[in-house]
């Protein structure tokens, strides 16, 4: 009698044992084949919940914190030293000029202590602090920058200022322009001294000269101090 561990029959037995590994090789075949059909739906949405996205806006339309508005960059007037020529007519600024009580000026300084081979770089700032826009010469004709020790003057930007300009500018309510730095080269200035090619140098050794500057009749409230060494 024919039985599964002992097959009888026309054939060798071993051809009985082939039929059946092809069958069950069969039959697992057909097993895979369906757990695959099965089971690729979860691993398809599986692979798109971890596929890369981009992030899109924000509903509410918040900025990143890169996109938040940088501060308003200080605008340049003329310099104290400028040659230029004048504005044509036609872009001549337009309006009411500015009140002296709505016009802040400040001097500006690189540094606050110079070893001995450095030159202070000297400037101003000025501001229309009133509530409206307004008109001001703002030309090398009108800058003054004075260096001063106590009560002695020892520089002025006018001593020997050569083919100044008027400029009249607009400046905007709330507007601050600075002006380009110009070098002080530490010597006592006058107009008599203006072609001497060994001007007198100040005093160093740490001692302590203030900057003030003025547009027209405006001046400076405040002072910036310095240190020669």
């Amino acid at each position: 009698m024919s039985t599964f561990k002992n097959p009888t029959g026309p054939q060798p037995p071993s051809v009985y044992w082939r039929r059946r590994a092809v069958l069950a090789l069969g039959l697992i075949a057909v097993i895979v084949i369906i757990v695959l059909i099965v089971v690729r739906p979860g691993s398809g949405s599986g692979e798109a919940a971890t596929a890369p996205t981009s992030s899109a806006p924000a509903a509410d339309g918040a900025a990143s914190p890169s996109a938040e508005p940088a501060p308003a960059s200080t605008e340049t007037a003329p310099a104290a030293d400028a040659t230029n020529e004048p504005a044509d007519d036609a872009a001549a600024a337009a309006g009411p000029t500015c009140a002296a009580g709505d016009i802040e000026l400040k001097p500006i300084l690189d540094k606050s202590s110079y070893a001995s081979t450095e030159l202070p770089q000297i400037a101003m700032s000025i501001t229309n602090t009133g509530g409206a826009d307004c008109v001001i010469d703002l030309g090398s004709n009108q800058q003054k920058l004075v260096v001063s020790s106590g009560e002695e003057q020892y520089w002025s930007s006018k001593d020997c200022q050569v083919n100044g300009t008027d400029q009249d500018v607009t400046l905007t309510a709330g507007q601050t322009l600075e002006t380009p730095a110009i070098a002080w080269d530490r010597t006592r200035s006058s107009t008599d001294t203006c072609d001497s090619e060994s001007r007198e140098p100040v005093p160093a050794g740490g001692a302590t000269y203030r900057l003030t500057v003025s547009v027209g009749d405006i001046t400076s409230t405040d002072t910036a101090p310095m240190i020669l060494n």
